[in-house]
């Protein structure tokens, strides 16, 4: 069975349990590393054509009125095919409720027929959001599996909840 986790991450500032701190590798890519060496799976990283904001606030600012008018953003590099896997991890932080609309672009460019799909997700207090049931629509024909959510604060200890996670779900 081969793998792949598509997803998103953002460094820079971020919130973590009530105060702002920089970091310099995103919650979520920590959570795609922990998969690849749990799973052997490929990683793609889905990035924005023009980064978000690297002070928190003015991110979520731009994130919010991104998904407010329904934009799906242009993006560095597309992923055309997901052809050679049988099962694609999706992840991203938690914005407003749902993955970043990045993902929306990424996501919405491939066919997900007879793939299994595991969503997850980095917050700080949103859990997965609406993250299964947008991964369902736009997942369409997928066999999507229940889903993992991890605060960003807590990514760094928890390879064995994100092993556990894989191991019931696939």
């Amino acid at each position: 069975m081969k793998s792949l986790v598509i997803y998103f991450s953002r460094a820079d500032e971020n919130y973590f349990g009530g105060q702002m701190r920089y970091i310099d590798k995103g919650n979520t890519e920590v959570v795609a590393e922990y998969i690849k060496d749990i799973t052997g799976a490929d990683l793609f990283k889905v990035e924005r054509k023009k980064d978000y904001a690297k002070d928190y606030m003015t991110c979520i600012n731009e994130a919010k009125e991104e998904q407010r008018k329904g934009e799906l953003p242009e993006l560095k590099k597309y992923l055309d095919s997901i052809e050679g896997y049988d099962t694609v991890f999706i992840g991203g932080p938690i914005y407003w409720g749902t993955l970043p609309q990045p993902m929306f672009t990424q996501l919405g460019r491939l066919d997900f027929t007879g793939k299994t799909v595991m969503p997850f997700s980095t917050h700080e207090g949103s859990g997965l959001g609406s993250v299964v049931s947008d991964i369902k629509k736009i997942c369409k024909g997928a066999d999507v599996r229940s889903g993992l959510a991890i605060s960003g604060s807590s990514v760094s200890g928890s390879k064995k909840i994100v092993e556990k996670w894989i191991k019931e779900n696939l």
